[in-house]
């Protein structure tokens, strides 16, 4: 009998999906990640689950939109008493004991009880810091489930090389079983602090160092798989937590990280790779989120999805013989706001920002529709040219608001820091 398939999920932080080559990207070099992509399976319309790290990697590891979780408004910070309620099912508790699992690299859901440590939602292992590392105080924990976590000194221009000498040493650890390893990187969010021993003369600066350095680790994971003689036995996912900050390209898109309803913020690489298993070299552009990874890593592994209500769906029929989308829209959030909806073709967007306001723009009477296969870079409202389907769309748009938006009230109210956006609601 065949064992069920090993899992990496590589996350990388705040990479944008105009960054990869086989994405288009042009100054930074990527050839391992665009071999990647040659050998395994990419998708052209991948949405994070939110525009900012906390609220995406509460979609991520649920398979349910942060608005559920008390999460969806900004990042947690280090002043934060927020985290994930420990009543949610994780990607490591649906697959199971069965499955070793290990957290490897950044959390950002919660660093004070009952939210901390991450081993309390179903990680067998964690070795990684408890938010962002331009955040303090910040140090590096290591330990294993129902120990307490040893703590050292964080080391920044060794972080990446250690999250993955790190993943290679789970994987080795617990090669005769079924292992789940997320692969929460650090790179390239701010501050860049490139390792000095893996220097490679990007010439975009040091936003390409940092990223050309997790594209020479990848071919790592594949060698040691291979040495381990689980190459064919592993599927290797490799995607973003959001579109770029200050520096990185969101390719042809419009915005970026935390810009309200646009692509850049949202859309971001995506890459699978499992020889013998998954086509090689094949392209889906259906949309997907990634919502999706808990439903369909537990199809893969062949036990059935949690009994709650998801907003992923499984991919593994697009993934393997280019089905159509499992979803009829995807739902865009900005904070605790629906700010868009997207569908195969067409996106309706009612929020922006314009200086310090978010603003509301179906209140101003001007909501934007979007033909996304003619126009992905979001330049020209088509409202007037196709009213039919801005009001379908708008129908879509406020049946997500009357769904989404009041599971917000079942959590305390979020308080912005001085300064923060201000709203026009």
């Amino acid at each position: 009998m065949a064992r069920p398939p090993n899992f990496i999920l590589v996350l990388a932080d705040d990479l944008g999906y105009g960054d990869l080559g086989c994405n288009g990207g042009r100054l930074v070099r990527t050839p391992n990640l665009d071999r990647m992509a040659a050998e395994g399976v990419r998708f052209t319309d991948f949405y994070a689950s939110a525009n900012v790290c906390t609220p995406s990697r509460a979609g991520l590891l649920t398979g349910r939109y942060a608005i559920r979780h008390g999460l969806a408004e900004q990042v947690i910070q280090p002043s934060d008493t927020r985290g994930l309620p420990l009543t949610e099912i994780t990607i490591p508790r649906a697959l199971g004991p069965a499955y070793a699992s290990a957290l490897i690299g950044k959390w950002h859901l919660g660093h004070v009880e009952p939210w901390w440590p991450p081993t309390n939602y179903g990680f067998g292992e964690f070795h990684g810091l408890a938010f962002s590392h331009d955040m303090k105080p910040l140090v590096m924990f290591d330990g294993v489930a129902g120990a307490p976590l040893t703590e050292s000194p964080v080391d920044f221009p060794q972080l990446t090389r250690r999250f993955f000498d790190q993943t290679l040493s789970f994987a080795e650890r617990h090669s005769d079983r079924p292992f789940f390893i997320l692969l929460a990187l650090t790179a390239p969010h701010v501050p860049l602090d490139p390792n000095p021993e893996d220097l490679t003369g990007s010439p975009a600066g040091a936003y390409g160092e940092v990223v050309e350095e997790i594209d020479l680790n990848m071919p790592r994971v594949f060698e040691g798989l291979r040495r381990l003689g689980l190459e064919r036995d592993t599927l290797v996912v490799f995607t973003s937590d959001n579109g770029p900050w200050f520096e990185g390209s969101s390719g042809p898109f419009r915005d970026r990280k935390g810009g309200s309803a646009f692509d850049g913020g949202f859309r971001v690489p995506f890459l699978l790779r499992q020889p013998g298993t998954l086509p090689a070299g094949a392209v889906r552009t259906g949309i997907a989120s990634n919502l999706d990874l808990l439903p369909t890593l537990c199809r893969l592994a062949g036990v059935e999805p949690p009994e709650v209500e998801l907003d992923g769906r499984d991919l593994t029929d697009v993934i393997l013989a280019d089905a159509g989308s499992p979803h009829e829209a995807i739902v865009l959030f900005d904070n605790a706001k629906v700010a868009a909806v997207r569908t195969d073709r067409w996106k309706y967007v009612v929020r922006s920002y314009y200086r310090t306001f978010d603003i509301p723009l179906d209140r101003f009477g001007y909501p934007l529709l979007f033909d996304m296969r003619a126009d992905p870079a979001e330049t020209y409202g088509l409202a007037r040219l196709h009213p039919d389907i801005a009001a379908e769309m708008k129908a879509r748009l406020e049946a997500a608001k009357a769904r989404y938006e009041p599971l917000a009230d079942a959590f305390p109210r979020f308080t912005p820091p001085p300064g923060g956006v201000r709203h026009r609601d």
